[in-house]
Protein backbone atom coordinates (compact mmCIF):
# COMPACT_ATOMS: atom_id res chain seq x y z
CA UNK A 1 0.00 0.00 0.00
CA UNK A 2 1.17 3.64 -0.82
CA UNK A 3 2.46 5.55 2.12
CA UNK A 4 2.92 9.44 1.57
CA UNK A 5 3.98 11.57 3.73
CA UNK A 6 3.79 15.87 3.41
CA UNK A 7 6.28 17.73 5.28
CA UNK A 8 6.41 21.37 5.25
CA UNK A 9 9.78 22.82 5.91
CA UNK A 10 10.84 24.23 8.91
CA UNK A 11 10.80 28.00 10.19
CA UNK A 12 12.68 30.14 7.50
CA UNK A 13 14.63 33.40 7.53
CA UNK A 14 11.87 34.86 5.46
CA UNK A 15 8.93 32.91 7.67
CA UNK A 16 10.79 34.55 11.14
CA UNK A 17 10.66 38.22 9.46
CA UNK A 18 6.99 37.90 7.88
CA UNK A 19 5.68 36.76 11.38
CA UNK A 20 6.79 40.05 12.97
CA UNK A 21 6.74 42.66 10.64
CA UNK A 22 4.26 41.45 7.69
CA UNK A 23 6.53 42.47 5.35
CA UNK A 24 8.59 40.62 2.85
CA UNK A 25 11.84 41.08 3.71
CA UNK A 26 13.67 40.21 -0.37
CA UNK A 27 15.11 36.79 1.35
CA UNK A 28 15.72 35.34 -1.80
CA UNK A 29 15.80 31.46 -1.39
CA UNK A 30 15.56 31.48 2.54
CA UNK A 31 17.28 29.38 4.43
CA UNK A 32 16.26 27.63 8.02
CA UNK A 33 16.41 29.60 10.82
CA UNK A 34 18.33 28.10 14.44
CA UNK A 35 14.10 27.41 15.29
CA UNK A 36 13.69 25.95 11.82
CA UNK A 37 16.93 23.58 12.17
CA UNK A 38 15.14 22.80 15.97
CA UNK A 39 12.02 21.78 14.29
CA UNK A 40 13.29 19.31 11.93
CA UNK A 41 15.75 17.75 14.38
CA UNK A 42 12.36 17.44 16.48
CA UNK A 43 11.07 15.71 13.67
CA UNK A 44 13.48 13.67 12.85
CA UNK A 45 13.02 11.87 16.28
CA UNK A 46 9.13 11.77 15.18
CA UNK A 47 9.91 9.74 12.14
CA UNK A 48 13.07 7.98 13.10
CA UNK A 49 10.99 4.45 12.67
CA UNK A 50 9.13 5.04 9.66
CA UNK A 51 9.87 3.55 6.54
CA UNK A 52 10.40 5.66 3.70
CA UNK A 53 11.43 4.36 0.55
CA UNK A 54 12.10 7.92 -1.18
CA UNK A 55 12.26 11.64 -0.16
CA UNK A 56 11.16 13.79 -2.80
CA UNK A 57 12.28 17.67 -2.11
CA UNK A 58 11.62 21.17 -4.01
CA UNK A 59 15.10 22.94 -4.90
CA UNK A 60 14.12 25.44 -2.58
CA UNK A 61 17.26 25.46 0.55
CA UNK A 62 14.65 25.65 3.16
CA UNK A 63 12.99 22.53 1.94
CA UNK A 64 16.42 21.11 1.00
CA UNK A 65 17.83 21.67 4.43
CA UNK A 66 14.59 20.20 5.89
CA UNK A 67 14.97 17.15 4.18
CA UNK A 68 18.41 16.57 5.20
CA UNK A 69 17.66 17.38 8.53
CA UNK A 70 15.33 14.93 8.87
CA UNK A 71 16.15 11.74 7.20
CA UNK A 72 19.82 12.96 6.44
CA UNK A 73 22.49 9.88 7.41
CA UNK A 74 19.28 6.94 6.70
CA UNK A 75 21.10 5.92 3.32
CA UNK A 76 18.08 7.39 1.45
CA UNK A 77 17.32 8.43 -1.94
CA UNK A 78 17.16 12.49 -2.67
CA UNK A 79 15.01 13.32 -5.63
CA UNK A 80 14.81 16.92 -6.16
CA UNK A 81 12.19 18.05 -8.25
CA UNK A 82 10.54 21.87 -8.87
CA UNK A 83 6.87 19.71 -9.58
CA UNK A 84 5.72 20.85 -6.27
CA UNK A 85 7.85 24.56 -5.68
CA UNK A 86 6.33 26.65 -3.61
CA UNK A 87 4.05 28.96 -5.81
CA UNK A 88 5.97 31.75 -6.40
CA UNK A 89 4.15 35.34 -4.75
CA UNK A 90 7.59 36.36 -2.46
CA UNK A 91 11.31 36.97 -2.38
CA UNK A 92 11.73 33.47 -0.59
CA UNK A 93 10.16 31.75 -3.53
CA UNK A 94 12.88 32.65 -5.73
CA UNK A 95 15.21 29.83 -6.61
CA UNK A 96 19.19 29.81 -6.87
CA UNK A 97 20.67 27.74 -10.36
CA UNK A 98 21.85 24.46 -10.22
CA UNK A 99 25.56 25.08 -9.84
CA UNK A 100 24.82 27.73 -6.71
CA UNK A 101 22.68 24.81 -5.14
CA UNK A 102 25.03 21.81 -5.47
CA UNK A 103 27.77 23.47 -4.33
CA UNK A 104 26.19 23.93 -0.97
CA UNK A 105 24.61 20.46 -1.24
CA UNK A 106 27.33 18.24 -3.02
CA UNK A 107 25.83 14.79 -2.04
CA UNK A 108 22.99 15.42 -3.95
CA UNK A 109 21.46 16.07 -7.68
CA UNK A 110 20.61 19.27 -9.37
CA UNK A 111 21.89 18.25 -13.06
CA UNK A 112 17.93 17.70 -14.46
CA UNK A 113 16.99 20.86 -13.46
CA UNK A 114 16.73 24.20 -15.90
CA UNK A 115 18.91 26.66 -14.51
CA UNK A 116 15.92 28.85 -13.61
CA UNK A 117 13.73 26.14 -12.65
CA UNK A 118 11.28 28.70 -10.67
CA UNK A 119 8.43 30.73 -12.45
CA UNK A 120 9.52 33.50 -14.58
CA UNK A 121 6.85 34.41 -16.66
CA UNK A 122 5.84 37.48 -19.01
CA UNK A 123 3.84 40.56 -16.03
CA UNK A 124 6.98 41.06 -13.77
CA UNK A 125 6.48 42.74 -11.17
CA UNK A 126 10.05 43.20 -9.86
CA UNK A 127 12.28 41.96 -8.90
CA UNK A 128 10.31 39.01 -9.73
CA UNK A 129 7.28 37.57 -11.49
CA UNK A 130 3.94 36.25 -9.79
CA UNK A 131 3.38 33.35 -11.16
CA UNK A 132 -0.60 33.24 -11.79
CA UNK A 133 -2.97 31.36 -10.00
CA UNK A 134 -4.46 29.37 -12.57
CA UNK A 135 -1.02 28.06 -13.64
CA UNK A 136 0.04 26.63 -10.04
CA UNK A 137 -3.42 25.28 -9.70
CA UNK A 138 -2.77 23.43 -13.04
CA UNK A 139 0.80 22.49 -11.66
CA UNK A 140 -0.65 20.96 -8.33
CA UNK A 141 -3.09 18.96 -10.47
CA UNK A 142 0.00 17.97 -12.69
CA UNK A 143 2.06 17.10 -9.18
CA UNK A 144 -0.97 14.95 -7.19
CA UNK A 145 -1.35 13.03 -10.92
CA UNK A 146 2.61 12.55 -10.75
CA UNK A 147 2.93 11.41 -7.13
CA UNK A 148 -0.61 9.36 -7.26
CA UNK A 149 1.40 7.84 -10.12
CA UNK A 150 4.94 7.40 -8.62
CA UNK A 151 5.93 3.93 -8.19
CA UNK A 152 7.58 4.01 -4.75
CA UNK A 153 5.28 2.94 -1.85
CA UNK A 154 6.92 5.14 1.05
CA UNK A 155 7.33 8.31 -0.24
CA UNK A 156 8.45 11.48 2.36
CA UNK A 157 7.68 15.13 0.20
CA UNK A 158 9.35 17.88 1.67
CA UNK A 159 7.53 21.46 0.33
CA UNK A 160 5.61 24.31 1.59
CA UNK A 161 3.15 25.64 2.99
CA UNK A 162 0.85 27.31 0.08
CA UNK A 163 1.32 24.35 -2.36
CA UNK A 164 0.43 21.39 0.34
CA UNK A 165 -2.89 23.75 0.98
CA UNK A 166 -3.65 23.98 -2.58
CA UNK A 167 -3.05 19.92 -2.72
CA UNK A 168 -4.85 19.32 0.65
CA UNK A 169 -7.28 22.19 1.52
CA UNK A 170 -4.83 22.11 5.17
CA UNK A 171 -2.27 24.84 6.42
CA UNK A 172 0.40 23.12 7.79
CA UNK A 173 2.62 24.99 10.31
CA UNK A 174 6.29 24.70 9.57
CA UNK A 175 7.62 21.19 10.06
CA UNK A 176 4.33 19.67 10.01
CA UNK A 177 3.78 16.20 9.21
CA UNK A 178 0.47 15.14 7.43
CA UNK A 179 -0.40 11.38 6.32
CA UNK A 180 -2.09 11.84 2.80
CA UNK A 181 -3.34 9.42 0.36
CA UNK A 182 -4.42 11.18 -3.33
CA UNK A 183 -8.11 11.30 -3.96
Amino acid sequence: MKSILLIRHGQSTFNAHYEKTGEDPGHFDARLTELGETQAAATRQLLADEQVDLVITTPLTRAIQTGLGIFGGRDLPFYITCRHRERLESSCDVGRSPSELKHDFPALDFDHLDDVWWHNGPGSKAPFTTEPHSLFEKRVHAFRTWLTDHPTAKLAVVGHGTFFHSLTGHWMQNCEVQRWQPT
